[in-house]
């Protein structure tokens, strides 16, 4: 089964999957594993493991490289696990993965990410100057 699974320090990731059921709907293939502040990262590490069986095909999106749930995750990496990890999750990239497995093709997330993070006042500036 194919799982994509959120993970980030306090309910961020929570936050993200409930902001992207309130725009494409329910998604049940999608997991959240958040890391509080009274946790340390053996605690993550379990409730990660929670969520994967054995022949689980896993993405995960994590908030922040560096920090400890991607750490306990790369720790994971480095033992054997065979998930595709991804840190600097935004919602552009977790709609890529959902656009990506409705049409059977494999995103570039980094640059689906990137191309999310727009300066708004520069994009109007540049768009004020082509009307003139």
């Amino acid at each position: 089964m194919e799982k994509l699974i959120l993970v980030s320090h306090g309910t961020l990731c929570e936050g993200m999957k409930n902001s992207i059921e309130m725009i494409l709907g329910p998604q049940d293939q999608i997991y959240t594993v958040s890391l509080l502040p009274e946790e340390g990262p053996e605690d993550f590490e379990r409730q990660l493991k929670a969520h994967i069986e054995p022949d689980d095909d896993v993405t995960v999106f994590a908030d922040l490289l560096g920090g400890t749930p991607a750490n306990v995750i790369s720790k994971q990496l480095m033992t054997g696990a065979t998930y595709e990890v991804y840190a600097g999750m935004n919602l552009p990239m977790i709609v890529s993965y959902i656009n990506g497995q409705m049409l059977g093709e494999q995103p570039d997330y980094v640059a689906k990410a990137q191309e999310g993070v727009v300066h708004i006042n520069a994009l109007l500036s540049s768009t004020d100057e082509d009307d003139e």
